[in-house]
């Protein structure tokens, strides 16, 4: 049965602390590893121990590099790893995708020529990875949070002492409910674009049947908190399954219908450069669409609708962004109704290179069959090829593999996270 996590960041947050809060919870260190050196090569290692933080038993997760002095990276170069890692490195790629556009925000540089510094070490690549790979491996389908503690006062960087939060640490938390929660840096840009990117909305402890409980620790001891990170992981009302109800023989068998809100705004007066920036940071943010309608406005002004999909608990959050990111004076809400079709994953190989491909079914049978686009493209510009003949070999190999659509759903497929 698919899991729910709620992530306890009222003490703040660091890649560590969430790694260990998710060993602590039940994850497999053996798993973690394995995860960790598909990108690394094998030249880190990650270990656990057993700490007390202001009086709370909590996990220690440690990484120990295996080789001197590991280089800094760019994200071009972080983003090569993970391609070449030949296992489903999305989400993690995602994170680090997000970290960088941050990163290049705040210090007006490409994404692509950012430099990670300590956050492109082997030590954050494993808290990454590790992570992504703790949760599949918990069973983790969604992910939610409460509110995140930033820290106050300064902090040494190698750009010199910079206030906190520091500068991509407070534009990670742009739409997050966030407090000072005490003195020092309480979060970090690796934490905070994990939670960024796992969770999907920031929220009180959702209801939920309570089955682990895993508490992370950071590095300092500082009296007066508990420097930790928890997370509650348990099935939730929507995750469980429905129950039966005996309906007449007339009536038409009802469809799973899972509650969103759509968020509009017509808007012709912002200059078209922006939107692509504005999409990606909806969705970063949590939604789980967000497109543009061209339409003809008054006066035959050229326009465009802004359509946003999002839970109801993150309709505010998203609102306030598209006040905040557009020229809109106002935002439409209406209550929506969705179907979505189960969904799950398996690995096909094209030239020595495994594609994860996304299985769309409904009542045991094949309805979708997509190869990931972004591994297929990673895999035609390693290889100076067309997108399209690699997309082409993805799809004829997953045919190969028994994913056919209207054929019966194979048994060994892993569920999507």
């Amino acid at each position: 049965m698919k899991r729910h996590a709620w992530v306890d960041a009222s003490a703040g947050i660091a890649g560590d602390m969430l790694l260990g809060a998710l060993l602590d919870a039940g994850a497999s260190l053996t798993v973690v590893q394995n995860a960790v050196d598909a990108v690394s090569g094998g030249t880190v290692r990650v270990r656990q121990r057993e700490v007390t933080r202001g009086g709370l038993h909590a996990l220690k997760a440690e990484v120990e590099p295996l080789v001197d002095d590991p280089p800094h990276r760019t994200w071009a170069d972080v983003r090569d790893m993970l391609e070449r890692a030949g296992s489903d490195t999305s989400t993690a790629t995602a994170v680090f995708r997000c970290l960088a556009e941050a990163e290049g925000r705040v210090h007006g540089t490409k994404p692509d020529d950012v430099h990670f510094h300590e956050v492109g070490a082997l030590d954050a690549i494993a808290d990454v990875v590790g992570c992504c790979a703790a949760l599949a491996d918990l069973g983790v389908a969604t992910v939610s949070a409460g509110p995140v503690a930033l820290g106050s006062g300064t902090v040494r960087t190698r750009h010199g002492r910079l206030p906190v939060p520091a500068p991509a640490v407070a534009e990670l938390a742009k739409g997050w409910q966030v407090s000072a929660g005490g003195d020092g840096e309480l979060a970090t840009p690796t934490g905070l674009a994990l939670l960024r990117r796992l969770a999907r909305a920031c929220e009180p402890l959702p209801p939920m049947t309570l089955e682990a409980i895993g508490v992370g620790a950071g590095t300092r001891d500082p009296a007066g908190h508990a420097n930790v990170v928890r997370v509650l992981i348990g099935t939730t009302a929507a995750q469980a399954p429905a129950p039966v109800v005996k309906r007449a023989e007339t009536s038409t068998p009802s469809e799973p219908d899972d509650r969103a809100v759509l968020l509009e705004a017509n808007v012709d007066d912002l200059d078209p450069r922006l939107w692509p920036g504005i999409l990606n940071s909806l969705l970063r943010t949590g939604a789980s669409d967000a497109w543009l309608v061209p339409i003809v406005m008054k006066k035959g002004r050229p326009a465009h609708t802004l359509s946003v999909l999002c839970t109801p608990a993150l309709a505010d959050t998203l609102r306030d962004q598209i006040f905040r990111d557009t020229s809109t004076l106002g935002v439409r809400h209406s209550p929506r109704g969705k179907v979505a079709l189960e969904r799950a994953f398996a690995d096909v190989t094209v030239d020595d290179t495994r594609i994860p491909v996304k299985v769309a079914h409904r009542g045991g049978t094949v309805v979708q069959v997509m190869p990931e686009f972004d591994d297929v493209a990673a895999l035609a510009r390693r290889q100076q090829r067309p997108e399209r003949l690699v997309l082409q070999e993805a799809l004829a190999a997953a045919g190969g593999a028994g994913l056919i659509v209207g054929s019966a759903l194979p048994e060994n497929l892993r569920p999507a996270q």
